[in-house]
């Protein structure tokens, strides 16, 4: 979706507070290709920074936690800083990194390799940042994992037939073992949307940042995991032995087996939307990724 390369007149002419030089500023639209991702790139005197607009409060609030996070967690350069934020539009102004997006990048295997690396580090990094997880988000996250097996069996329920015996068990196991699963794994706080979608890689300087905070919130270590566990993994094991090399250890048994079980939860939370969608896109990577979790060790 392609919106307005200026800044609505209001987000302007507060932007202007904060930025110098935004009578002669050059704005970019920086959305990502979805209908509520409302993002611009403004290069001004002073260099460049990214102005976000939000569509809820609470991913405001996530993603301004989030650089809080990263300024105790990670180097200045690994992540935007916050310069301006107001919860009343809601927005925020950050500044720039160094690179570009990973997703898509034309990279050699071994420079691939070697950005998961650099990644896994980053986020055992990130993870070990100590954040205080109070009883209610505890709470919170339980209740999100028995949620997620609940809908699990829900779908298994209705699109049981439309699975194989494989993948069938598999679903079944997600709905039966998440919850009591969860309670035996590391907590954290959560990048949320950990996938090189949202990695920079400035090759010249052999640079890895991280942008995006608007899913971050105290989780399951793992929960971070499962977009590399359904859609690099199966078919790279060099990229996962490349990221737990740079994340400082292997997975134990029991977070091996929660993290194929979330990502078949996922897997089938796609097919079973994109059946109902009629959306092709959604029920092959819903089919691809429930096939690859059946082959998964766990």
């Amino acid at each position: 979706m392609t919106h307005a390369t200026s800044l609505p007149p209001d987000l302007h002419q507060w932007v202007t507070r904060h930025v110098t030089g935004m009578d002669t500023a050059t704005v970019t639209d920086a959305s990502w290709p979805r209908e509520n991702s409302r993002v611009w790139r403004v290069r001004a005197v002073h260099g460049e920074v990214f102005v976000k607009l939000y569509p809820s409060t609470e991913k405001y609030g996530r993603e301004v936690q989030g650089c809080e996070h990263a300024t105790r967690a990670l180097a200045a350069d690994e992540a935007p800083r916050l310069l301006a934020s107001d919860p009343e539009r809601p927005a925020v102004v950050l500044s720039a990194l160094p690179g570009r997006v990973v997703r898509g990048l034309p990279l050699v295997q071994t420079a691939e390799r070697h950005v998961h690396r650099l990644a896994g580090d980053l986020l055992r990094r990130w993870h070990d940042a100590d954040e205080p997880i109070s009883d209610r988000e505890h709470q919170r996250i339980m209740a999100s994992v028995t949620a997620q097996a609940d809908e699990a069996a829900v779908i298994l329920d209705r699109l049981g037939d439309q699975l194989s015996r494989a993948e069938q068990d598999l679903v079944r196991d997600a709905t039966h073992d998440l919850p009591d699963l969860a309670r035996a794994l590391p907590l954290t706080y959560r990048h949320g949307d950990y996938s090189p979608r949202n990695w920079l890689w400035d090759e010249a300087a052999g640079h890895h940042g991280l942008i995006d905070f608007e899913e971050s919130a105290p989780g399951l270590a793992v929960e971070d995991l499962v977009w590399l566990c359904g859609a690099a993994w199966p078919t790279r094991p060099d990229l996962r032995d490349a990221f737990l090399a740079g994340y400082g250890r292997l997975l134990s048994s029991t977070e091996q087996r929660s993290l194929v079980l979330l990502t078949a939860r996922l897997g089938v939370s796609y097919l079973s939307t994109g059946l109902t969608k009629t959306d092709t896109v959604l029920i092959d990577r819903g089919r691809t990724v429930l096939g690859h979790m059946v082959r998964a060790p766990r």
